[in-house]
């Protein structure tokens, strides 16, 4: 099987271009590339596929094998790899997911997409579609017990649900621990994403993220976004104008246009190398 390594700001996947290739079982595919021992290293496997509606169609697996609805980072290396390797020969295109189309604007630098703005759709609030067991409509800054302790979380879906918890240090937080437990919280039928959040100031916050099925990233491109809606509902930056994210892979600019209600994201993608493997023992 050949592969393209690829990272949006240290969010890395291994990626397959169906359009020549077939994987006949991604799950099993995925479990085995993204081990960093003896497979290939990624966050997970993402498979680009023709698509009847969109230039392209994006299906993505998680590194424990599970198919995962959306990425942001991954989003924006599928289409960079699009237009590097010649799937498409244009600047705006759209790309099919789980969570419907999404149209993105490529920059080009020497030839190749050095930045990618994706149009990543409205946010989800109403806690029966993200979905999140509550009595409320919307989960605002409510409280949840998670391994003895009281935190208050926002509850946003970017495709993929995210549970979005504010606190005042992120750094010495004890992801690998906490972030189980809130990803098999019973309060989240589907698991969750778990975004932990300082705010900086009224236009930049820092977070760390435990997403599901992956564990701790460097970086989540839905994860920064339900970052950036939430902080508004919050009131913690200010409406209309472009939220800086702070990840430990980097920085994305993140902007919710609560007018036409899109969320829009800007970042770098980032081939790493080509490469190709044998998964004849995995019937590939």
């Amino acid at each position: 099987m050949k592969f393209t390594k690829m990272h949006g700001i240290g969010n890395d996947y291994v990626y397959v271009n169906c359009f020549k290739e077939t994987v006949k079982d991604p799950s099993a595919v995925a479990k085995f590339v993204s081990d960093r021992h003896f497979g290939i290293g990624s966050d997970g496997l993402i498979l680009i596929k023709p698509s009847d509606i969109a230039d392209c169609e994006m299906d993505m697996y998680n590194l424990d094998g599970s198919q995962g609805a959306m990425c942001g980072n991954g989003i924006r290396c599928v289409a960079k790899y699009a237009y590097d390797y010649g799937i498409v020969n244009k600047t705006s295109i759209s790309v099919a997911t789980k969570s419907g189309v999404k149209y993105l604007d490529l920059s080009i630098r020497d030839g190749k997409v050095s930045m990618v703005k994706v149009n990543m759709g409205a946010p989800i609030l109403q806690a029966s579609l993200i979905p999140v067991v509550s009595e409320s409509e919307q989960v605002v800054n409510a409280p949840i017990e998670v391994d003895g302790q009281i935190y208050h979380f926002t509850a946003v879906s970017m495709g993929n649900p995210h549970a979005i918890v504010y606190m005042d240090d992120v750094n010495g937080l004890k992801i690998e621990k906490i972030g189980p437990s809130f990803e098999n919280h019973i309060n989240f039928p589907d698991r969750v994403n778990t975004e932990f959040v300082k705010v900086i100031d009224r236009h930049t916050v820092q977070m760390r993220v435990w997403e599901r099925g992956s564990g701790e990233t460097l970086a989540c491109g839905t994860g920064a976004c339900a970052v950036a809606v939430a902080s508004i509902l919050n009131g913690l930056v200010d409406r209309d104008q472009p939220v800086t994210v702070k990840l430990l892979g980097g920085d994305l600019n993140i902007f919710w246009d609560e007018n036409d209600d899109q969320v829009y994201m800007t970042g770098p993608a980032t081939t790493v190398f080509d490469g190709e493997i044998d998964l004849g023992f995995l019937g590939e």
